[in-house]
This record gives structure tokens, C-alpha cells and sequence, in this order.
């Protein structure tokens, strides 16, 4: 009776099988069902690949293999060893879980779906199924997760906390864009990657909820949350020391860094050479005419530009001090 290479009965999960006996008999009937393959590996490489058929095993439908075992002598008249793997070429779905940081070192827990099928056997044998002996499909979804979990690791660490959590679909489409040329290569379809869940500690969710109503900026609620911290601080202190301490430190906090500017100073017009000077000026520093403080026509506001009555103690378009 003919050796029958055949996978029975796969799982509805099963990626690949490994049939168990290495030794090949030439006239063996291999037998592949619909969506699968069969790739023949040897020392660490993949060489023949069988599509869905019934095969009988011969010099002329394994030229590849045939090509090593030929430097064998009498090599038709005996078993060869080889392995053979078969390959599903369906469409599987994987899970995928992990923690990482975004641009302003907040933490973040994602998880969600990816899914994929096998494009290019004999790569994938070469790669993944010889490259990490991932035999079994246990094995394979492991390596797979491992990879993606260390992808997106890498990936959302590139973005701001409001950027991960209002832009999901945008940031998730940049994730998968960035997989997919590393699945290509271990001959990997990735269909598609979705974000199921993500959170962050409590610290950084009233964070993002600052962030999100859009009155304040990042340096804003980074302030905010340093006054509360210090506020907290304050309360473990003793009685006077700490309140006197606090009433200062909080004001600082809370005032936006940045250095002072002075009040722009009102301007008039040197009736001689029409230069604009400040209205305190007693004499022209262009041309040296005294100035007389003027109790009637016009002055500029120093902060709009406009033209307004020289007594007007108030701008009446901007409302500046004059």
C-alpha cells in the first residue's frame, strides 16, 4: 500500500501541520485539500510546493528537492528524508496586548485584533516556521503577537496622549502601514489591525479630559496638576509653616512663565517735524522743539493704532489705558 501524506481533519484555527514522518517514500500519494499547500523543507529550506491536488511523488514534480538528493547516490531506489509541512491559506484572526508610553511618557494599555493569511509559503516556511521552528500553530500565533505587541510599542510612542485617544482609527491605520511591509517579508498578508480597548492611569484620564474640552493647553494642565500637587504636599505640613509656604509657591505656579512686558507709553505728534514721540516728552528728540502738553487735538493709541482725542484717558476702540 502507498504512503499517504495527507492533513485530516484540521481545526477551523489550525495555521499549519507538520506530518510527522520525515522519511518519503518516491510514489507516495500526497494528497492536498482546498485552501491549503504542502511545502517539502530540508536542511533548513524550503524548496517544492504542492497547490490543492492529488499528487504521486516523482523526480519530475519535486525538481527542486530532486536537485539536492541527486548528489546522493542511488537516490531514486531509496526513502529521502524530507519534512513536510502543510500550510492553510485562509484568513486567521490573532490577538494582541501590550503596554507602552506616548511622546509625554503617559502610560497606555492597548489591545485588539489583527488579521492575516498566508500569502507567499515558501517564504513563510523559510521564515517563520523553519527561521523561529515554529511548528505548530500555537507557536506561530506567539511569534506573531510578540512581533506586533513590539510594533505597536514602538509605533504609539510617536504620538501625544490626545493624538492615541481622539484619533484611534488614524492611528491605528499608521500602526497597520507599518506592519505590514515586515509581514510581506515573512510572507504575510495583514488584512487588517484594530484597536479594541485602551486606557491610561487615572492621573493621565483627567489629563486628557483637559486636553479634550479644548480650553487649556498642555502646558496649561501640566501647571494645573503641579498646583495640585503641591496643594496635596502643603496639606501633609504643619499648620502655619505650610500655609505660609503655600501662599506663595501657589501664585508662582499658577502665573505663565515668560518675561514682563512693559506698558506701551501713549504717543504724539511733534507739531514741527511729525515725528511720533511719547506724550511726556517736554522737547522733540528729533529736532529739539518744546512740546507742549496737549489739551486738545489728537493722539495714537499705543495699542490699535488709532487716532483718538489727545485728553482721552481711555482708548474708546480697544479699551487701552492712555
Amino acid at each position: 500500500m502507498p504512503q499517504i501524506i495527507e492533513w485530516k481533519s484540521p481545526g477551523a484555527e489550525d495555521i499549519l501541520w507538520r506530518y510527522p514522518d520525515e522519511e518519503i517514500i518516491w510514489g507516495a500519494q500526497l494528497i492536498v485539500h482546498e485552501y491549503e499547500v504542502a511545502v517539502f523543507f530540508r536542511d533548513g529550506k524550503a524548496y517544492d510546493v504542492f497547490n490543492a491536488g492529488r499528487h504521486q511523488l516523482t523526480t519530475l514534480n519535486l525538481p527542486l528537492l530532486t536537485g539536492i538528493l541527486s548528489r546522493l547516490v542511488g537516490f531514486k531506489e531509496k526513502p529521502f528524508k524530507a519534512t513536510v509541512i502543510f500550510i492553510s491559506t485562509k484568513v486567521f484572526v490573532g490577538k494582541y496586548g501590550t503596554q507602552g508610553q506616548t511622546t509625554e511618557l503617559a502610560p497606555l494599555k492597548v489591545h485588539g485584533s489583527f488579521w492575516f493569511k498566508v500569502e507567499t509559503p515558501q517564504l513563510f516556511v523559510n521564515e517563520v516556521v523553519g527561521g523561529q521552528n515554529a511548528y505548530s500553530t500555537e507557536y506561530v500565533n506567539n511569534y506573531l503577537r510578540g512581533f506586533l505587541n513590539e510594533k505597536i510599542i514602538d509605533e504609539i510612542s510617536h504620538y501625544d496622549l490626545l493624538t492615541v485617544f481622539t484619533r484611534l482609527d488614524e492611528t491605528s491605520v499608521l500602526v497597520k502601514n507599518a506592519i505590514l511591509d515586515y509581514f510581506k517579508r515573512v510572507g504575510l498578508e495583514l488584512t487588517d489591525l484594530r484597536f479594541e480597548g485602551i486606557d491610561t492611569t487615572p492621573e493621565y484620564r483627567e489629563r486628557l479630559f483637559w486636553l479634550r474640552t479644548g480650553k487649556t493647553s498642555s502646558e496649561e494642565v501640566l501647571r494645573m496638576e503641579t498646583v495640585k500637587k503641591a496643594a496635596e504636599e502643603l496639606g501633609k505640613s504643619s499648620g502655619g509653616a505650610g500655609f505660609g509656604t503655600g501662599m506663595v509657591l501657589i501664585p508662582q505656579i499658577m502665573t505663565p512663565t515668560g518675561p514682563a512686558q512693559a506698558p506701551a507709553a501713549a504717543l504724539v505728534i511733534c507739531p514741527k517735524c511729525g515725528a511720533k514721540i511719547p506724550a511726556t516728552s517736554k522737547f522733540c528728540p528729533e529736532c529739539g522743539t518744546s512740546i507742549t502738553p496737549p489739551t486738545s487735538g489728537t493722539i495714537t493709541c499705543p495699542k490699535c493704532g488709532k487716532t483718538i482725542p489727545a485728553m482721552s484717558k481711555f482708548c474708546p476702540d480697544c479699551g487701552e489705558k492712555i
